[in-house]
């Protein structure tokens, strides 16, 4: 990746995991599952991780950058992307989320190559059309604009937040990309 095109990178590690608890401590191949995600992206740019609360630490030690604790609780995505993104510096984020074992540094060269002049989010679809925006580059400001409404309103989430943007949807090359683990039976077909 090109160093003009230098992306914060906002990993999504705060949700309940209701169907799958402690997920993201889980083994993806000798890695907890959070850690993986975070080496995969960590080439991009400064990472920062959305969650609820802090993590035990031997995942906490494994993580070389701030969590940042969800001023929205109960918001879900939505609260944390605009936590993430009121502290990151760079004006553009690649966003993944916590439990996607396969989004990497490749994932956000071809989704930041779609990003066009006036654009203020590239977001994927996946093959039955269906937008995927927690794996996704937003321009910060924008997502901001329209996500701070939203939220003060408790209505809407992210992808609410995009139909407020001028977003460009793309077809990535590797749909694997977005593929997360949200049950037991995802973990074992993924990892």
């Amino acid at each position: 990746m090109d160093p003009g095109d230098r992306l914060a990178v906002v990993i999504l590690a705060g949700g309940e995991a209701t169907r799958l608890p402690g997920k993201l401590e889980l083994d993806a191949d000798g890695l907890p599952l959070l850690v993986r995600v975070y080496r995969n992206v960590a080439p991009v740019g400064p990472v920062y991780v959305a969650a609820n609360r802090s993590f035990p630490a031997p995942i906490d030690d494994l993580l070389d950058c701030p969590v940042v604790i969800d001023r929205w609780p109960g918001r879900g995505p939505l609260g944390g992307l605009a936590s993430a993104f009121a502290m990151a510096g760079e004006a553009r984020a690649f966003v993944v989320a916590g439990d996607a074992p396969f989004a990497d540094a490749q994932t956000a060269a071809e989704l930041l190559a779609a990003w066009e002049p006036g654009i203020q989010a590239v977001v994927p679809v996946n093959g039955a059309g269906i937008l995927e925006p927690l794996c996704a580059i937003y321009d910060r400001a924008a997502f901001l604009a329209a996500a701070l409404p939203l939220l003060r309103r408790s209505s809407g989430g992210v992808a609410a937040a995009v139909e407020h943007l001028h977003a460009k949807r793309v077809r990535l090359s590797n749909e694997r990309a977005f593929a997360n683990v949200n049950t037991a039976a995802d973990r074992q077909s993924l990892l």
